[in-house]
Order: C-alpha cells, then structure tokens, then sequence
C-alpha cells in the first residue's frame, strides 16, 4: 500500500534583494566591526544588483546607519523592555523597518510587511511577531510627531535638540558647536548637511585629464573650489572609464584643495622634495605627485601598514613616487614641502562612513591628539628652513585641530602661514589663519588645514 504523499512545505515570500542585501550590511557592521562602506560596493557587485535595486539597497543601508541614534530612541518607545537586551539580528530589522515607516516614501504597510518578510528568513518566527508588532508602533506616528516625542527641548538642551533631530551622538554635535564657536544656527546646518547622501566627487588628474574632458566623460558638474573637481549626484562612480583607467580618482573636493594648497603655497628656496608623511590610501599623494612632476618635483609617500602601502602604490603608478613603508615619526631628511594628513576621528567625513558616528568615541581623541603632535613634530623636524608643511585632518574636533596648531606653534616656536591665501577663491572659510572646510557651507567634508614653516630658530 502506498503511503500518502505529504503536502509541500510552505515557504514564506522571499526577501526583495534591496532589503536583504541592506539588512547583510548592518549585520556585518554589527557582528564584524565592518566598514559599510567597503561591504556594500563588494556585496552588490557579488550579487549583480544594479539600477533601482542598488539605489534602493544604499537608501537603506547608509540611511539607516546614519539616523541609528534617532531611531533607537523612537524603538525604545515602542518596546518593552531594554532595546539592547534584544538580540542584535532584531535591533538590525527594527531599525530598517522604522527607517522605511520614517524617512522613505514607502508605504507602511509595505515597510511592516516586507521587513517581518525579512525577519522570518534571518531569524524565526517568534522575533519575526515581535517586529511586526513593534513596527505597528512605530508606524502609528510620522518621522516629525516621533521627533516631538523623543527630542530635549531645545530650550533647555539645545545641543541634545539638535544631536537627535539629526541623527548624531550628542558628543559630535557639541565638538561641532565648539568648532562653530558656539553658533547654534550653524550647528544645526552643519549637522543637517552632514545627514544628507553627499554627491561622487572626482579628481582629474593633472597632466592625464583636464577636467572638462572628465566633465563630458562622467555627465557630472565642475566643483565649485578645486579646479581638479568634478562632482556627480550619484552612480557608481567606477563606471566612468577614466576613474576606471587612472585619469581620474574619487576623492572629496576639500582632500583636493588640502593638496593643491600644500602645491601651491609659494616657498623661498628649492623645491625638488616633497613628502607625504601619513599617504594612505593614496588619494593625496597621487594628486600631489600629478602636480609635482611638471615642476621637476618628486615625492616621498610614507605609510607605515604594508597593506595600506600597496594601495598607495597602485595609486601613483606612473607617477614621480617613492612609497615608502616606514612610521612618519621616524623619517629622516630634508623636504621642501611636507603634508601631515594625520589619523583622526573623521568627524568630518560622517556623510560618507555612516557607521563612523557610532563607532567612534570621546574616549578615542586622547590617543589621536598625542598621535597627531607626533607627526607634526617630526614633519616640521624633516622641513628645511623655508620650506613649508600642511597639517590637515578630516574633523573639526577644535582638540584636533586648532589645539594642536597652537600647541605646535608654543612648544616647537613653528611660524602660522594664512593658509586662506593657498584657498583662492573659496567662501566662507573663516577668520584664519587656518581653514576650516564644512558640508553646509562647501559642500566637502569637514576638512581642516593648517600652513606652518619650522623654526628658523
């Protein structure tokens, strides 16, 4: 006799490819200490997602990493107990599907139903009820009545106001608030711009593509300060062929102006040696090896991860560049030009590493300061009199920036340059003699710069 034939499983919808490719991303972010930066470029690649569905993923991924702040708050409301006493893979789906109710135009019950959708295929049915019923929540306010809930009165809390409307730990907000000398008005436009997807800016390089060669080959615009800069409002900038075949690199309009002010600031004497003492990945000193090859220029790139070297090195193939694996403390030598483009925070490049605003602590500045001083000390030891050396960092943190200089300026007797002077023609960049760059006001990351000459002492 026969034995009667079991029905077939019945297996729930499968995840769009947006989504789970979105939820991977915060997985590995939180599970592996990943850059999402780096994952997701690689993941949909590897998953050949291109158009809506890639654009759709990214929205995602980096929009819900950027308001995490914001929308744990708002979960925090709606959940029973601790929010961090949920297991991580929960957090991870609660967070993308409040990000869709919130801040996209997806309709409610697509963003509930498709992320319980997700949750049933990562997890199990138990946390799969436990986020449709938290999503519900959510869902019962907008992303403005959510903020009225959650948010300090800005009256009496104006930095906490402002770190949670714009999605930023309150310590970064108040570093940007010292950095603005306590404008509140344009704190909050700092930290406005710095939640928005920033544009693909590109650099031509010198003497391989003018910059209006890369304009007609990207679709893109001229930056508005670089006279290197094109800038994109999107795409994936490796399907420009001259990024693809070297003429071009992707690189932020304001590490731009950091290398063409480093170039061009006037010296008095040789000027044959140039020296990048921090150079990876290389963005800086391709540029800068670009500008010194017609000048009969050559430069030092030093970097002290061997990994980190060979980025640089594929970087200037072609170039006048010695890559050197070595700690920049511990160069010897005498340099015409010299830039500094220390480890920091990155504070200023939040837009771009949605994850780093959570990553990063206030516990981490200390060993970054002392690292930053070091660096600066041996660049101005290396700089022949005369000669001339950029501190820059990607963060306006004022102990970065500001503090170090002065430091610098107290303790080595090191001469402060306007290096205003080496920013021809860009607005808004501050009483000097430093520059501060900032998303709002330039569109760039939040570089900072600074012109010393050594002691001639």
């Amino acid at each position: 006799m026969t034995a009667p034939s079991r029905p077939p499983k019945r297996r729930g919808p499968r995840p769009d490819p947006a989504r789970r490719a979105a939820y991977d991303v915060l997985s590995a972010v939180r599970e592996k200490d990943s850059y999402a930066n780096l994952v997701l470029p690689g993941l949909l690649r590897e998953r050949r997602m291109s158009g809506r569905d890639a654009a759709f993923a990214t929205e995602l991924a980096y929009g819900t990493l950027r308001a995490q702040g914001t929308l744990d708050a708002i979960l925090a409301d709606c959940v029973d107990r601790p929010l961090d006493t949920l297991d991580g893979a929960v957090r991870d789906l609660l967070r993308l599907g409040a990000y869709q109710l919130l801040r996209t135009r997806v309709p409610a019950h697509a963003a509930v139903s498709a992320t319980v959708d997700l949750a049933r295929t990562v997890t199990s049915t138990g946390p799969a009820k436990l986020v449709n019923a938290v999503l519900r929540k959510v869902g019962v306010r907008d992303a403005a009545a959510w903020l009225d809930v959650v948010t300090p009165p800005y009256e009496t809390d104006p930095i906490g106001s402002l770190a949670m409307r714009h999605g930023h730990p309150r310590w970064i907000a108040q570093a940007f608030c010292d950095s603005l000398d306590g404008d509140l008005e344009q704190t909050g436009s700092a930290l406005a711009a710095d939640d928005l997807r920033p544009q693909v800016h590109l650099a031509a390089r010198p003497g391989q593509i003018t910059r209006a060669e890369l304009v007609a080959d990207s679709g893109g615009e001229p930056g508005p300060w670089s006279a290197q800069a094109v800038r994109l409002d999107g795409g994936d900038p490796s399907a420009v062929a001259a990024v693809r075949d070297g003429r071009a690199q992707v690189q932020d309009e304001g590490s731009q102006l950091v290398a063409l002010a480093l170039a061009g600031v006037p010296i008095v004497g040789p000027d044959a040696r140039w020296l990048d003492l921090c150079a990876g990945p290389g963005g800086k000193a391709a540029l800068l090896g670009g500008l010194a090859g017609p000048r009969r220029a050559a430069v030092t790139a030093v970097e002290p991860r061997e990994h980190r070297a060979a980025l640089v090195a594929k970087a200037v193939t072609g170039l006048p560049v010695e890559v050197r694996v070595a700690d920049g403390r511990e160069i010897d030598g005498a340099y015409d030009r010299v830039l500094v483009d220390a480890p920091c925070t990155g504070l200023g490049a939040l837009r771009r590493r949605p994850d780093a605003r959570w990553r990063r602590q206030p516990a981490d500045v200390p060993a970054l300061t002392r690292l930053q001083r070091e660096l600066l000390t041996a660049a101005l030891r290396v700089t022949r009199p005369g000669g001339v050396v950029a501190y820059a960092v990607c963060s306006p943190h004022v102990a970065e920036t500001r503090v170090v200089v002065d430091d610098m300026v107290r303790r080595e007797g090191a001469v402060l340059l306007d290096a205003r002077a080496a920013m021809p023609g860009v607005a808004d960049i501050g009483a000097g003699p430093w520059v501060q760059l900032w998303p709002h006001r330039h569109g760039t990351d939040a570089m900072f710069l600074a012109l010393l000459t050594p002691s001639s002492a």
